[in-house]
């Protein structure tokens, strides 16, 4: 029986506010969308910006934690969908056994993938110029979005989605994925590459993504030696905020389409 639940999971800098054209779009399909929110990050886009401290408290585990939670409340697995951040707690997920299968959009790496293109450096620049930071929630201004985010949007559209979507983003959790490969242990981003009863999952990748580059997509890809089916799609022309970027339902079409058929 094919999954009748999509579990879509943001990134940062935005809330599940950010899936709400995917949210309508799968729902006319007839599939029940659940876009939950991070610990705390119930409230509105507006609400978040002028009282961060929800965002400053958030942690991975927490994440994972409530996740987990909300897909064990359901009648069967899920469909998971993940962007940017939200990819990592997709594969993470998956490793947990948790989903019939997972589409990690424009994913953040999970540990051990060590690739930093320059265009990466300098998009999260503003979070990790200051080691202060670490302990604070850090927006971008309008300038960093549109090189992060929308860097192939027309201008009208990158402003209005700034406008609708931005929210600081965790320091804490920031900084822990940046030194994710330096530190001894395993760290919050860990997944077992050679889990052999992991579900399917499809890495989809925007050409021109300046946060998340395709680079680190493949390698991220490349990363898993298990038997169980990893695959990776790039899109041209697509920025990092590909949810809300022109021709996103062709990405949402191609993304159900092939969870449908490996789940």
């Amino acid at each position: 029986m094919k999954p009748d639940t999509i579990v879509l999971i943001h990134g940062f800098w935005v809330t599940p506010r950010s899936w709400e054209q995917w949210t309508a779009h799968y729902q006319a399909k007839g599939f029940r969308v659940l876009a939950p929110a991070y610990p705390g990050f119930e409230a509105e886009v507006e609400a978040l910006n002028a009282d961060p401290t929800p965002i400053e408290q958030l942690t991975v585990p927490a994440i994972i934690s409530s996740l987990e939670k909300l897909i064990d409340g359901l009648d069967g697995p899920p469909i998971l969908m993940g962007h940017s951040a939200g990819g990592v707690f997709t594969q993470i997920l998956l490793d947990h056994g948790y989903g019939a299968c997972g589409v990690a959009m424009n994913s953040a790496p999970t540990e051990g993938v060590a690739v930093v293109p320059l265009s990466q450096v300098k998009a999260t620049f503003p979070v990790l110029k200051n080691p202060a930071n670490r302990h604070k929630a850090v927006g971008f201004t309008y300038d960093q979005w549109r090189y992060a985010f929308t860097n192939t949007f027309p201008e009208d559209q990158a402003k209005a989605t700034y406008e609708r979507y931005h929210i600081p983003a965790s320091g804490h959790v920031f900084w822990g994925s940046a030194l994710a490969n330096i530190h001894p242990g395993h760290a919050d981003s860990y997944v077992d590459y050679h889990n052999d009863s992991r579900a399917p999952l499809l890495f989809i990748a925007g050409e021109n993504d300046h946060l998340m580059p395709p680079r680190i997509q493949r390698s991220n890809a490349k990363h898993y030696k298990s038997n169980t089916l990893t695959e990776i799609v790039e899109y041209p022309g697509r920025s990092h905020l590909m949810p809300a970027q022109d021709g996103w339902e062709e990405v949402a079409d191609h993304a159900l389409e092939w969870a449908l058929g490996h789940s």
